[in-house]
């Protein structure tokens, strides 16, 4: 391994896509430096209710995305963060990209978005399906009940569930809702793996995605009379996902000439492989060691762990040979809301002179454990481990009418800590070591939320030393891939960062937090585990109506 000195540095770019920005950082190869950095906002953000040219409304629990918003991060977030580096383009060796997942997007055999058809552009299922689309939860219901119908030996790699958000449910819906658009469709593809066909010029996929999302499991995908048991024109799916399948760090291609133009980088530098946001954040936390728990905290959030062994972890999101790094077993487990659920209550209950997260953190922080009286389920966006159903929603109980807003702000905090213990435990459980936490993403600013999660879940809780990290990680991946270091933990090791032991369990509050935590369990497994429906039937009530409403909408504009 050839190092630097001062006069012949050498740099990486990282790109981190959001659910609404793009975010880049350039980061010298040597130390990982962080020297220049930009965002740029998606032009269209999430298309919840309308397509961008407008029409019938969207039904609910749908979130799309436009393609055309990645590439404008290519055209504008990457110049600027060059600009904000003062680095030469020519010292920049490699390019690294991660993304949210499963977002993915039917396209031609070239990767030309179905969407960007004229004929197609007013088609919803044509577009990006982001991670938090959850309209194919029936799909998702019935690809698990066949999958446990038929003994399908991959099931358990999933903690027994496939998730609405992972790429066949949602395949089975455009085939089902669509068939025209599924038909079309040549390739079917994580937009981690899009956008790295987009750098390159090369269509290639990750072993991440393709594990997680994509049920790839000891080589293979689902067998074609499964699929075909599932839907008989859903057996050709496979063959819209199959690509040249490469290692977590390995060089997709070289960065083509038209994406050079776009970026202002050389051409033919070394583009990575695509990635997770979460799972590349394990790099950039100095967190690739067996038993260390990384926890992507922001709108939702994953929590990815390397294990030594193959388990099966009820609930789980997956465990991938080498998902997260190779040489490991790579678990993954998540939360469908958390920074989202807090901003929810800011913007609609919190009133006027406390609607902040600064004020209403202030004085929750006041209050010992348990005072506001109150428990909470985290399910504002459904559950995403260890229940695998979004169709599930949010409680509070033990409001009366001293309640405050901080109580009830405190409590939903203290919610996101709970869930994140119930999978914790699951973990440890099924024989799957959790020692400490690493935390990154833009929750970490919270110090009462970071010390509620050190007390719930009584570990000792590591922050990340980047305000990046999965930025930071894609330029850790993109230096491996560029030949600057061997592997992606001596990448990670030079690199990453992290501020260990930040916080601390505090022995009595603790204790405190036990006698919450078990009214929690309670009710997570009667309201979640088939002590009372009225969630979901309260969700299909709702979906109902809002069928009707669309319904006499359209009526009247065609009138």
């Amino acid at each position: 391994m050839s190092r630097v000195d001062g006069t012949d540095e050498r740099y990486v770019v990282g790109i981190d896509y959001g659910t609404l920005s793009g975010r880049v950082l350039v980061v010298r190869v040597r130390d990982g430096a962080e020297v220049g950095t930009a965002v740029h906002e998606y032009r269209h953000g999430v298309i919840e209710t309308a397509l961008p040219g407008g029409g019938p409304a969207l039904p609910p629990n749908w979130a799309l995305q436009d393609p055309e918003d990645y590439r404008d991060v290519l055209r504008h977030a990457v110049p600027a963060a060059l600009a904000d580096a003062g680095v030469d383009p020519s010292r920049v060796v490699g390019i690294g990209t991660d993304f949210t997942a499963c977002t993915v997007l039917p396209t031609l055999a070239d990767g030309t978005p179905l969407c960007q058809l004229p004929d197609l552009r007013d088609r919803p299922h044509a577009w990006v399906k982001l991670w938090k689309h959850h309209a194919a939860q029936p799909h998702a219901d019935r690809i698990n009940a066949l999958a446990h119908e038929r003994d399908e030996p991959w099931i358990g790699r999933y903690g027994g569930k496939i998730s609405a958000e992972w790429q066949f449910a949602k395949g089975l819906q455009i085939l089902e809702e669509d068939p025209e658009v599924y038909q079309r469709a040549d390739r079917f593809i994580e937009a981690a793996d899009w956008i790295v066909w987009q750098l390159c010029g090369t269509e290639t996929r990750n072993v991440c995605t393709a594990g997680y999302k994509g049920i790839r499991q000891d080589g293979r995908y689902p067998a074609k009379d499964y699929l075909d048991a599932l839907h008989p024109d859903f057996v050709d799916f496979v063959t819209k996902l199959d690509g040249p399948l490469l290692p977590l760090g390995d060089r997709a291609g070289s960065l083509s000439a038209r994406a050079a133009a776009w970026t202002g980088l050389p051409e033919g530098i070394a583009v990575a492989v695509g990635n997770v946001d979460a799972h590349v954040t394990a790099a950039a936390a100095q967190a690739l060691s067996p038993g260390r728990l990384v926890a992507i905290m922001g709108t939702s959030t994953c929590h990815v762990v390397n294990g030594t062994d193959l388990a099966e972890v009820a609930g789980m999101c997956g465990v991938v040979d080498g998902g997260i790094s190779p040489g490991a077993w790579g678990y993954e487990a998540g939360q469908s809301g958390v920074g989202d659920i807090f901003g929810w209550f800011v913007r609609h209950a919190a009133p006027a002179g406390m609607d902040s997260h600064e004020r209403l953190t202030e004085l929750a922080a006041a209050q010992p454990v348990g005072a506001h009286g109150l428990v909470a389920l985290d399910w504002w966006n459904g559950n995403r481990s260890l229940l695998v159903n979004h169709d599930l929603s949010g409680l509070v109980v033990g409001l009366t009418l001293a309640t405050r807003p901080e109580d009830v702000y405190r409590a939903l905090l203290e919610s996101t800590a709970f869930g994140t213990r119930m999978i914790i435990e699951a973990f440890v459980e099924a024989g799957v070591p959790v020692t400490d936490l690493v935390v990154a993403g833009g929750l970490t600013s919270n110090r009462l939320l970071m010390q509620i999660y050190a007390d719930v879940t009584k570990r000792p809780l590591s922050i990340i030393g980047s305000a990046q990290g999965p930025a930071l990680g894609s330029a850790i991946h993109a230096a491996v891939a560029a030949g600057a270091y061997p592997s992606i933990h001596e990448a990670s090791a030079a690199m990453g960062r992290v501020d260990e032991g930040v916080y601390r369990p505090n022995p009595a509050d603790a204790r405190a937090y036990d006698a919450l935590y078990a009214e929690y369990r309670t009710l997570h497994d009667h309201f979640g585990r088939g002590g009372d429906d009225v969630m979901l039937r309260l969700r299909a009530i709702r979906n109902a109506a809002a069928v009707t409403v669309q319904a006499d909408t359209e009526r009247e504009v065609v009138g």
